[in-house]
């Protein structure tokens, strides 16, 4: 039964990647059979390289996916050095939940509502005397910016809480303590030891997460869409714009575009693994040359990363309710709350469908990611993690289209099941990734004991495995819930603009309508995840306190028991 369930998960979550590859690569030659497109050429990647600014598009990329990777990788590093086995990594821990609640999208519009040229950032620099003309081009630093500035900026303070929550269980594997004893009879600096000892093995075992990192920046769509560059756009911008032309003829430049960014994916990759094989073994005489380490300023960072998400929801619950805000105000003249009742029919139905597929898909994904580590655990066959890992290093984009193309030689009007399987296809990874630590971390004595007893192993694992492991895996399934509620692209694609979730309208209504419908949405959006998120944790620490009350009346039912000693 087990390994039914593994193969079905295989057939579901790893196959489709082979699908949408081959499709859009078929595609990209011009061979489209339900186009009348049977004539195979390369007047696609042609089509893609003659386009004017296609270059810059695609340096642009390459430097700001590179860019904001290796940024989020410092800023990480950075809080873990200073922060953990610390009192202050308990707090760090704390907001690690909300943080990673918040959606990619609505912290994107957060963002561009404190750093536009009319936003807070300005409003507060006209405040203490520094006044410029909102209509400057020499203002767009960060929003919509030439060089992609905001866009390496956003996405690197996005994903540090993602590489905080990965970094957890590979510095318990590494024995930080441990190795912060022996550096220290060395004579290193906590620093020093951090800095050789540590971080190499940190970067190794972070291979996976920071390769995600790297493929979602360089292949966003929907945040670029928000706040980065416009003319010329992302690579992955352009490729979208041309996937969405009317010419049906140039769709073979589209998936040629497709093809292009997943070989700019792959080449990245193998820069990122050239990079760490670099630092970590090829050149490594600075691990071992002189005590020579410095401490960053992670607890700093962190509270300033912390400041400027949380200041991002106030914000957006004043410009929602703003029905007068003129520049350089500081503050609304008039407050109305006629918006919220005005949009409150349509984005009820946008609710609804997005918490309905996201709990399909997060289950769906949660349950199949147990089956998937427990067969790990029972059989030597497998498929590698990198394998299940493919959908976070591929580029939405190259394998979208081929997937939307499979769909339709077997139904391509169940539009609803398309979207939950799409959502179920790139939330899979996710959660898999988020319970390997914890189940690697689980000490199977305990479960051989139980079975020793002549308990069942599904009798075992109800009432052993899954207490313990209760918190990982409700954490596991907000992540999967979270991954759902930001999907974009895959809503689009095989939901052919007939499945509306708040993302979708949340990107939509950002490119140039009005701000106090936008920040309605962006709050929706960025509230659902957190509920689901504090629902977890809430769970989590009343089974936990529901677990310790037995021991503690066994304890006090055997200290009664004793008969008194006396002398």
């Amino acid at each position: 039964m087990l390994r039914a369930s593994y193969l079905f998960i295989l057939l579901i979550c790893v196959l489709p990647t082979l699908f949408g590859l081959a499709g859009v690569a078929v595609s990209s030659v011009g061979y489209i059979p339900p186009l009348d497109m049977q004539l195979v050429s390369l007047n696609g990647f042609s089509q893609v390289f003659d386009w004017e600014g296609v270059w810059r598009s695609i340096g642009m990329t390459v430097y700001s996916g590179l860019a904001s990777t290796y940024l989020a990788c410092l800023l990480t590093f950075a809080i873990l050095q200073a922060t953990w086995g610390t009192k202050f990594w308990r707090k760090v821990e704390v907001s690690l939940s909300p943080l990673l609640a918040v959606p990619h999208v609505a912290f994107a519009i957060g963002f561009g509502f404190l750093f536009a040229p009319t936003g807070m950032g300005m409003r507060l620099l006209d405040v203490v005397g520094i006044s410029a003309d909102p209509n400057a081009s020499d203002l767009a630093l960060l929003i919509k910016d030439p060089h992609a500035l905001g866009l390496i900026l956003m996405l690197a303070l996005k994903e540090v809480p993602f590489l905080l929550l990965m970094s957890i269980s590979i510095l318990q594997q590494v024995k930080v303590n441990r190795v912060e004893k022996v550096a220290a009879s060395l004579g290193y600096s906590r620093a020093e030891a951090w800095w050789k000892c540590v971080f190499p093995q940190w970067l190794s075992n972070l291979r996976f997460p920071l390769l995600a990192v790297m493929a979602y920046g360089l292949s966003v769509v929907d945040v670029a869409l928000i706040i980065g560059p416009t003319n010329p756009p992302t690579f992955a911008v352009l490729v979208w714009q041309w996937f969405n032309d009317p010419d049906l003829a140039l769709l073979p430049r589209a998936s040629a575009g497709a093809v292009v960014l997943l070989a700019i994916s792959l080449l990245l990759i193998g820069v990122a693994r050239l990079i760490e094989w670099a630092v970590t073994q090829g050149f490594k005489q600075w691990q071992y040359a002189g005590r020579t380490g410095f401490a960053l300023p992670g607890k700093t960072l962190f509270v300033g990363m912390l400041t400027l998400s949380i200041s991002m929801i106030p914000l957006m619950l004043v410009w929602s309710v703003a029905q007068r805000w003129r520049f350089p105000d500081l503050l609304p003249s008039r407050y109305s709350l006629r918006f919220w009742e005005y949009e409150w029919d349509s984005i009820l139905g946008s609710i609804e469908q997005s918490i309905v597929i996201a709990l399909i898909s997060a289950t769906l994904a949660l349950v199949m990611a147990l089956l998937a580590h427990e067969y790990r655990l029972r059989h030597r066959i497998q498929v590698p993690g990198y394998i299940i890992a493919v959908p976070m290093l591929v580029p939405q984009l190259s394998i979208l289209f081929g997937m939307q193309v499979a769909t339709l030689y077997v139904n391509g009007d169940a539009h609803f099941f398309w979207v939950c399987w799409a959502h179920l296809f790139f939330a899979f990874p996710y959660v898999y990734l988020s319970l390997d630590g914890p189940w690697r971390s689980y000490d199977e004595r305990l479960t051989r004991a139980a079975l020793s007893l002549g308990k069942s192993p599904l009798r075992v694992w109800l009432k052993v495995k899954m207490p313990i492991l209760l918190p990982a895996i409700l954490f596991a399934w907000a992540i999967g819930i979270s991954v759902s509620l930001a999907q974009y692209l895959p809503t689009l694609v095989l939901g052919a603009g007939r499945i509306t979730t708040l993302t979708t309208e949340a990107v939509a209504l950002s490119s140039g309508f009005d701000r106090r419908v936008t920040a309605i949405y962006a709050i929706w959006q960025a509230l659902l995840p957190f509920l689901f998120f504090s629902l977890a944790i809430l769970t989590s620490r009343l089974q936990l306190t529901l677990r310790r009350k037995p021991i503690k009346e066994l304890f006090h039912n055997e200290l009664m028991s004793r008969k008194p000693r006396h002398s």
